[in-house]
């Protein structure tokens, strides 16, 4: 497959992807559809049994009131109630359709963006090879659905901030991390366009999803008791700690599986406060940035979710196609500094599938071969994401060797270093 995304990446890869695509996808809706298996856990129950649950419930009108598994932002419950789209179908089928449609959306979209000026198909290419990479789990999650909103958004910001604002908004009542896809915006008329666009259309999303029905916000509570999910970086310490007698456990909890015992309390609080510290990052590299090109918003926003999923207490196998996603939109671009990080990530997606759903039973007991796919696939997500945010630093901060020059954007226009907060 590298072979291929480093050959075709003219208009061969724009005719090829597409083929690519169409043969990986069936295998994906092949798995889903049972007709043949991987081993581990079935990975479709959660469309079938609990995102078909949870659409009863908002047919009743109000959202999950009781159901401490119900961790998602309001809009969530338009991504879980799609499948009434196509009412020809049982839920689950329906389901797998629409995120099918989802991924051929993103395809287009990469496509359409490699036909502008400074830009290419490999993109597509690493859309096409890191989907499918992430097993059959990335079509029985709606983070695909996600994922979609915001590649489409960070596209439409090279010639439309307001577009690309009221798309973050959206993805952000959606399942909250596309709201990092406005760090990057360039200073100035650009950012003001972009981020009172998210802010009036997040406003006005959350006012009709509080008005529509009752309890749109109670997954605050569910989400704020959130323990340290066994696949999380920041969990290491106790796979680890396991091997030396650590009297610690793994429990069921708020739908996901979780360490508990001894100091479990304390890495998890570490791990936000490494949060706080990525974001402050963030906010200097905000500052102190002064070079804005065509491609800086989406290697910004790729920097900020891999800094997010990297310190989150919670990293399920799912949350890797956010990443393939912003990978994809950053190799658009031809001057992306992203390359190396894209990579890494993904390898990691092809790791994670191994970890879940093939090793997951592994992971779980703590055995030698469970901690060294945790070991690798996250050590992979650490390095890419120092990798990323070190070269987002040396493209955009002045003062830095390597800092880049201005470029020529894909709308055809000289890209200027901002200077106007």
């Amino acid at each position: 497959m590298m072979a291929c995304m480093t050959v075709r990446t003219g208009a061969g890869g724009r005719v090829m992807a597409p083929a690519v695509w169409a043969l990986t996808r069936a295998v994906l809706l092949l798995c889903v559809f049972k007709v043949f298996t991987l081993p581990g856990p079935d990975v479709t129950v959660d469309v079938s049994v609990i995102y078909q649950g949870w659409y009863e419930v908002f047919r009743s009108g109000t959202y999950p009131l009781d159901d401490v598994t119900w961790q998602y932002p309001p809009a969530a419950a338009l991504a879980v109630a799609s499948p009434a789209l196509l009412p020809f179908l049982e839920y689950a089928s329906a389901f797998f359709v629409l995120v099918l449609l989802c991924d051929a959306l993103v395809l287009g979209l990469l496509l359409y963006a490699a036909g502008r000026p400074g830009t290419r198909t490999a993109g597509a290419w690493v859309w096409v090879a890191g989907v499918p990479l992430l097993g059959p789990t990335v079509y029985a999650r709606y983070d695909l659905m996600v994922t979609a909103v915001a590649v489409a958004a960070v596209l439409a910001g090279v010639r439309h901030p307001r577009v690309m604002g009221a798309l973050a908004a959206f993805g952000a009542l959606l399942k909250v991390w596309p709201v990092l896809l406005l760090v990057g915006t360039a200073k100035g008329r650009t950012t003001r366009r972009a981020w009172s666009a998210a802010a009036v259309g997040a406003g006005a999303m959350a006012l009709l999803a509080a008005v529509a029905m009752p309890g749109a916000w109670a997954f605050l509570a569910f989400q704020r008791d959130r323990g340290l999910e066994i696949e999380a970086p920041a969990a290491l310490f106790f796979h680890l700690a396991r091997r030396s007698g650590w009297q610690g456990g793994i429990e069921l909890r708020y739908g996901s599986m979780e360490f508990t015992g001894p100091q479990v309390a304390l890495v998890s609080s570490l791990a936000l406060w490494l949060s706080v510290l990525a974001f402050g990052w963030l906010l200097l590299w905000r500052l102190r940035a002064r070079t804005f090109a065509a491609h800086t918003p989406a290697d910004a926003a790729f920097t900020a979710v891999l800094l997010f999923t990297a310190t989150s207490r919670v990293v399920s196998p799912q949350y890797m196609v956010w990443l393939v996603g912003l990978a994809a939109v950053c190799l658009v671009f031809r001057g992306s500094r992203m390359v190396l990080p894209a990579w890494l990530v993904l390898v990691a997606t092809g790791v994670t599938v191994l970890e879940f759903p093939l090793g997951f039973a592994h992971v779980v007991a703590g055995d030698v071969q469970g901690v060294a796919l945790m070991v690798v696939r996250n050590g992979l997500l650490l390095v890419a994401t120092a990798a990323a945010g070190w070269r987002l630093w040396r493209a955009t901060v002045p003062g830095r060797a390597g800092a880049a020059a201005p470029e020529v954007s894909p709308a055809g226009r000289a890209d200027t270093p901002a200077s106007a907060p």
